[in-house]
């Protein structure tokens, strides 16, 4: 079994430049599709969609759900070096939520919002 996850997102090259730039995912396809755009970084793979292009029906349209993006749910992300990660997401500028810290389970992570207000924790990985 695999996962992706699908990301809905109104500014697609922002929610794209993000992933690829600041956490170092890489774009699927070589050039970016506007309709929708997997990233992928080792064995996780997130399918970017625009929000506007979803059916009238769909649990994540606004009008028939009008609750914050990811609502409920923690996109956990284990990396080989979490300080690495976190020193590049640093340097970017880009928010920071929650710093760098060892927490009493014993792994270290840091958090932050995506632009579409996904919460992301970004994590070593459990020995």
């Amino acid at each position: 079994m695999t996962l992706r996850l699908e990301l809905f997102t109104s500014d697609m090259k922002k929610s794209v430049d993000f992933y690829t730039e600041i956490l170092g995912f890489e774009m699927e396809g070589g050039q970016m599709n506007n309709a929708y755009q997997p990233v992928k970084r080792g064995h996780v793979i997130l399918g970017i969609g625009p929000l506007d292009k979803l059916s009238k029906d769909h649990h994540f349209n606004p009008g028939v759900q009008p609750v914050q993006n990811g609502y409920g749910v923690e996109i956990v992300l284990e990396v080989d070096s979490v300080a690495a990660v976190y020193e590049k997401v640093k340097s970017s500028g880009y928010p920071i939520h929650d710093p760098l810290k060892t927490q009493p389970w014993g792994l270290t992570d840091f958090r932050l919002v995506d632009p579409d207000g996904y919460y992301l924790r970004i994590t070593s990985r459990e020995e």
